[in-house]
């Protein structure tokens, strides 16, 4: 491209060893709360919604010359977290007591399913992944319900390492912008074990919520599995589903034990395709989750109830680091690469404030050459 507008050439290995070394530094400016990059008091928000979630890239094995030589199935995890200032109204009773017309679609809710079901499957690539069909919009323009929160700024980060580590980086980019302060604070995210022990480790002030569409991919699998294949299925998928958004999740999970005595106990053999071991499975998710699930309470209190803004900036996040036989020779590289996006997608412009005080830059340079004449 700058060769294109400018007729400046740069190399493709200047690319890659610039881009590892602000990839690091802006690791390190971080830990350091972007001291003198990232200027002035932050705004205390409305509304603090953190949520995250994790990614997956193809890598291959470091130092292993010409050849693919994948490492177990070539698949690595990233993890991500966004931080959104928001505001909303709050009601007495219930704003939208119906759930929206999406999850009463057939192929809306198998294309959420089989992408839930695919994504929980760490050696598995997926063509489902963040690309399932919505169903077509209606024409017009649609209101915003006011119980729903308007994203006002958000900021993003991204890293390979793990979730303990990632954790205590979610924790330090949250108080940087006083979310910890924040009159309503909540916490967003699927049903990992991973993300509800950063919950624990460090929000726990903060109000969990279970992702709702995840928990519809689960009410679906276990209509399922109670009924097979059929119309039977469906009508009992709607009645949980709508008794689930209006937070009666103990009657869904009363009914599904009843089914379960129906269908009998699993063997301890038994494999994953065997309805009752599901149906297992899926009620001790509803279990695990329960207090998570109080959706009809959320809207009153005017806080979100799905992670849609963590899926949306998870797929901007993968346009650079995920595609159609894209493989990282380095996992190094890839780690580079995410902390530039994540910094790129950030409202407070703290790429382009930090690549205008990095040393090199040439107003930097300008100003010390001014300096060094003026000696």
């Amino acid at each position: 491209m700058l060769e294109r507008v400018n007729g400046l050439k740069v190399s493709a290995n200047t690319i890659e060893r610039i881009c590892m070394e602000v990839g690091d530094e802006l690791a390190s400016a971080a830990e350091h709360d972007w001291q003198g990059i990232l200027d002035g008091e932050a705004v205390l928000p409305q509304v603090a919604v953190v949520s995250c979630d994790g990614g997956r890239i193809r890598t291959r094995k470091a130092n292993c010359g010409p050849g693919i030589h994948l490492e177990c199935t070539g698949w690595n995890e990233t993890k991500n977290a966004i931080f959104v200032s928001a505001s909303s109204d709050t009601s007495s009773s219930d704003p939208q007591p119906r759930p929206p017309s999406c999850f009463l679609n057939r192929n809306h809710v198998a294309g959420l399913t089989e992408t839930a079901k695919t994504k929980e499957n760490a050696g598995r690539d997926s063509p489902l992944l963040g690309s399932q069909k919505s169903p077509p919009k209606q024409p017009g323009k649609r209101r915003q319900p006011k119980h729903k929160p308007k994203k006002i700024h958000r900021t993003l980060i991204s890293s390979m390492r793990n979730s303990r580590v990632f954790g205590v980086q979610m924790d330090r980019e949250a108080r940087r912008r006083k979310f910890d302060q924040a009159s309503r604070r909540v916490f967003v995210a699927d049903g990992l074990s991973c993300n509800w022990t950063i919950h624990a480790e460090h929000f726990r002030g903060d109000v969990a919520i279970l992702d709702f569409t995840h928990a519809v991919s689960y009410l679906h699998r276990g209509s399922i599995a109670c009924f097979g294949q059929g119309v039977e299925a469906w009508e009992n998928y709607k009645r949980w589903m709508i008794l689930t958004w209006q937070g009666k999740v103990a009657e869904v999970i009363e009914e599904r034990l009843v089914h379960q005595s129906r269908l009998g106990e699993a063997p301890a053999d038994a494999g994953e395709d065997d309805p009752r071991a599901q149906l297992r499975q899926i009620i001790g998710y509803l279990k695990n989750n329960l207090d998570r699930m109080h959706y009809a309470r959320y809207r009153c209190e005017g806080l979100p109830t799905t992670s849609a803004w963590m899926e949306s900036a998870v797929k901007e996040i993968n346009y650079r680091t995920k595609g159609t036989e894209m493989f990282w020779n380095h996992p190094a590289g890839a780690e580079a690469i995410l902390q530039i996006r994540a910094a790129s997608l950030s409202d407070d412009d703290r790429l382009a404030r930090f690549l205008a005080r990095r040393p090199g830059s040439a107003r930097i340079r300008k100003a010390n050459q001014i300096a060094t004449i003026a000696a």
